[in-house]
């Protein structure tokens, strides 16, 4: 369900919108809606036409494509205060990316539009779009780079070691993807990955309860995601 929102609010004092005039914080404010998302959910499919400019408020998403097999390609994991609708909303008139809710989620959105008009009037705001827009791209060529470079074991261990240190800050978490999604991110078969963790586990350099994961060894996972 889509509600108004009060948007003089932090966020709109980061670096994100650092840029915006006063009467365009304004303006944000009253015509941004926030929209609600469960876990699983789709927010975004691909090849539907862009309507909204958004940026995540809570939760967590994936960003991916499907194939014409039907498989998924995830292209990166946004957080908290990540904008999920930038690739091409400027160039292209349809979406083309999936994104869905990997935990329940709440997307702040506003007229596609509306911040084109923005971005035309303040030269400044279109700057730091530019860099946000280079900053996602680095990202994303960085890590498939990263991922391309390891062994099954040293990918495993990337993955795990960047939900832990990059998104939830904490040896213990709960892995917010599938089996299924870690292959398709970490470009393994299901099976890789489930054999994968097993191994870590047998070793003790993680304990597995369910979706919750513990880090015990987090040096070893670190040799092991740096060599691998």
């Amino acid at each position: 369900m889509a509600t108004k929102c009060d948007c003089d609010q932090y966020e709109l004092r980061t670096a994100f919108f650092q840029s915006f005039r006063e009467d365009e914080v304004s303006l944000f404010c009253e015509e941004k809606v926030e929209k609600a998302y469960s876990r699983g959910d789709i927010i975004i499919r691909e090849g539907e036409g862009i309507k909204y400019f958004s940026y995540l408020r809570s939760g967590l998403v994936k960003l991916y494509k499907t194939d014409a097999a039907g498989k998924d390609q995830i292209i990166t994991i946004a957080c908290p205060f990540d904008f999920v609708s930038l690739l091409g909303i400027f160039s292209e008139t349809h979406h083309t990316y999936s994104v869905s809710a990997l935990e329940d989620s709440i997307l702040c959105c506003i007229d596609i539009s509306l911040m084109k008009g923005i971005a035309m009037k303040n030269g400044r705001f279109s700057m730091n779009l530019m860099e946000r827009l280079g900053a996602v791209s680095n990202k994303i060529i960085q890590e498939s780079l990263e991922i391309r470079k390891r062994n099954t074991h040293g990918k495993v261990a990337y993955i795990l070691l960047k939900f832990s240190k990059g998104i939830y800050d904490s040896l213990v978490f709960d892995l917010p993807v599938s089996r299924r999604e870690i292959a398709e991110n970490l470009g393994m078969t299901t099976e890789g990955v489930i054999r994968t963790l097993s191994e870590f586990r047998k070793e003790k350099l993680i304990r597995i309860n369910g979706r919750e994961i513990e880090i015990l060894d987090d040096a070893a996972l670190e040799r092991i995601s740096s060599f691998g």
